[in-house]
């Protein structure tokens, strides 16, 4: 699959001598999209060959996951269950845009308490969805397992040899561990952390082989799924310079952490950068649900 590189053209980069591409995996896929498409392709393979009809995974109430699995399981003709973090959404589901089109697809959802939820791998607890459900194809919140980093290890391509940095946002760790493992030896791989998880750095490398990397947690905006009338300003301001959509909780900070890192003079002369745009636009008309009782600027579409 040829996913086109785009060359970011703003005064910023001129200014300071860096380039900046970012790779369009957004473009693979509406719902399927950038590191979920990675992720789901080797496990959609192995369900199918373990003869698996059902897949069942994790995730919040706007989690990108839980859309791609939702559809991709419909596509290949498998059954999707969703535990969903949060008992309370039970009863307001059809009002949260990401659940209602996973709904739409075809995914069944099983609504667990965070104190359940906390819990979900044990095996008692996995125990009592195999009595609800049935037999099913276990996929971890947000993807990630050795099938998924063998997934994301397919996102660079010969041609990006030339970059010096690449650079991911940072949910679970996955997409970042495959984006190691592929990248050359002169290149440094950046991952911007969209949550406050000091865990990801015990999690990554059980997946890393080699390379050199590191995490920047700057830009989190004080965890998973925050946002601030800054970013939305920013996010909405790089859309009409550049064409490009970010969304709020992955995409959007990190192209905010490298522009920032950029302007403070982080890189120097000559660099060239390429980041990975992980897709996950289907959140934004969740977030700016939020962003509207909050009375804050809604990220434009």
């Amino acid at each position: 699959m040829d996913i086109p590189n785009q060359k970011i053209e703003l005064p910023i980069l001129e200014e300071h001598g860096v380039t900046l591409n970012i790779k369009r995996e957004d473009l693979i896929h509406p719902l399927v999209s950038g590191n979920k498409y990675r992720k789901l392709k080797y496990n959609l393979q192995a369900a199918r060959e373990g003869g698996f009809d059902t897949l069942l995974t994790f995730g919040g109430a706007y989690s990108n996951h839980i859309a791609a699995t939702a559809f991709a399981g419909a596509e290949n003709g498998l059954r999707t269950i969703g535990v969903i973090r949060g008992e309370e959404l039970e009863y307001v589901w059809q009002d949260n845009p990401t659940l209602r089109e996973a709904h739409r697809t075809g995914m069944h959802f099983h609504f667990m308490s965070r104190k359940d939820y906390r819990q979900k791998t044990t095996t008692s607890i996995l125990d009592k969805l195999k009595e609800r459900w049935g037999k099913f194809y276990v996929l971890p919140e947000g993807g990630t397992n050795i099938l998924a980093v063998k997934g994301c290890e397919e996102i660079l391509k010969p041609q990006d040899a030339h970059f010096d940095f690449i650079a991911s946002c940072v949910g679970t760790g996955g997409t970042l561990a495959g984006l190691i493992n592929s990248a050359r030896p002169h290149q440094e791989v950046l991952g911007f952390p969209v949550l406050k998880d000091e865990g990801l750095k015990e999690d990554i490398p059980t997946f890393v082989k080699r390379g050199q990397w590191r995490l920047i947690w700057d830009y989190h905006f004080g965890g998973y799924a925050k946002v601030s009338r800054e970013l939305v300003t920013f996010i909405n301001d790089f859309r009409r310079k550049t064409g490009v959509s970010l969304d709020p909780i992955y995409t959007g900070k990190l192209l905010y952490g490298i522009i920032d890192l950029i302007g403070r003079g982080k890189f120097k002369t000559g660099t060239n950068i390429l980041a990975i745009h992980s897709g996950g636009l289907q959140g934004i008309a969740g977030m700016n649900n939020v962003l509207k009782k909050k009375n804050l600027p809604l990220i434009e579409v």
